[in-house]
């Protein structure tokens, strides 16, 4: 029985999946952004590369911890067991979903509070200084997403996979396709290594880069899609169109982190 509901689960994720591929796959570019692309400081790329680079070193290594604080991590450890444990007395569809509830919930209050913030930043015509915060509560999303499909987030090849998900859910294309077959590939050898099968050594090397690279990816992914909205939030008052941008982006980033998560969760479901 608990197999047909999680069966269900999946192919529902399936479907999720690829409504979202299907959305983001093609580049859009609004004429606003044709319009204003001369005024554009050639270097703004490589600051905004920079800055978002910063701030992710600044958060992994000493920021972490201060973000577990605001969303009370151990209670979040706490619900996610309650869930585990009803999920393994029940076995139905409606306690397998207490997860992603619990998942959305988090991820629809933190996109308030990028809203709240960006607007704020672009009143004030704070475009950079916005980044750090706007990383912070943009991790601290997908952290509790993490937590709630029972994950954690803390060692270097989790925060990888943090940012390849972020990398990921900004790419379009041929890079969205890809980027998101790896994503599932390496959660696919990632259940088989815990369960003691063997893994093919050619699939190891999915994640087979250091975070400071991975960081340089996924900041350049941020910049080149944030580029204009960065440069307009710099300016006072009109900057609020660039602030809204923030929970614009939040919701696309934790959504497909939301998919990621909850996916990951279905592949181990279904080897138990």
């Amino acid at each position: 029985m608990r197999k047909k509901y999680i069966e269900k689960e999946w192919q529902q994720l399936l479907k999720q999946e690829e409504n979202f591929l299907n959305r983001n796959v093609k580049v859009k570019q609004s004429n606003w952004q044709e319009k204003i692309d001369r005024f554009v400081p050639e270097k703004l790329s490589d600051t905004l590369n920079a800055a978002f680079f910063k701030a992710f070193e600044m958060i992994f290594d000493k920021g972490t911890g201060i973000i577990e604080k605001t969303y009370q991590k151990e209670k979040k450890v706490q619900d996610y067991k309650i869930n585990e444990y009803t999920a393994e007395v029940r076995g139905s569809r409606r306690a397998l979903k207490a997860f992603g509830r619990k998942a959305k919930t988090s991820k629809n209050f933190n996109m308030a509070v990028s809203t709240v913030e960006g607007i704020g930043m672009g009143v004030l015509g704070m475009g950079l200084p916005d980044i750090p915060v706007f990383l912070g509560v943009l991790l601290r999303s997908i952290y509790e997403i993490a937590v709630s499909y029972g994950f954690s987030y803390d060692t270097e090849e989790e925060q990888i996979f943090i940012l390849k998900i972020i990398e990921t859910a900004l790419s379009h294309e041929n890079e969205l396709m890809q980027g998101n077959m790896d994503l599932n590939l390496w959660m696919e050898r990632k259940n088989r290594e815990k369960t003691s099968e063997e893994v093919d050594t050619a699939e190891s090397d999915d994640f087979s880069i250091s975070r400071s690279e991975q960081i340089r990816h996924t900041s350049d992914a941020l910049s080149r899609e944030l580029l204009y909205l960065k440069f307009i939030q710099g300016i006072p008052v009109v900057g609020v169109v660039g602030g809204v941008s923030d929970m614009v982006y939040q919701k696309r980033i934790s959504d497909y982190a939301v998919l990621k998560y909850k996916r990951r969760f279905l592949v181990k479901k279904k080897q138990n």
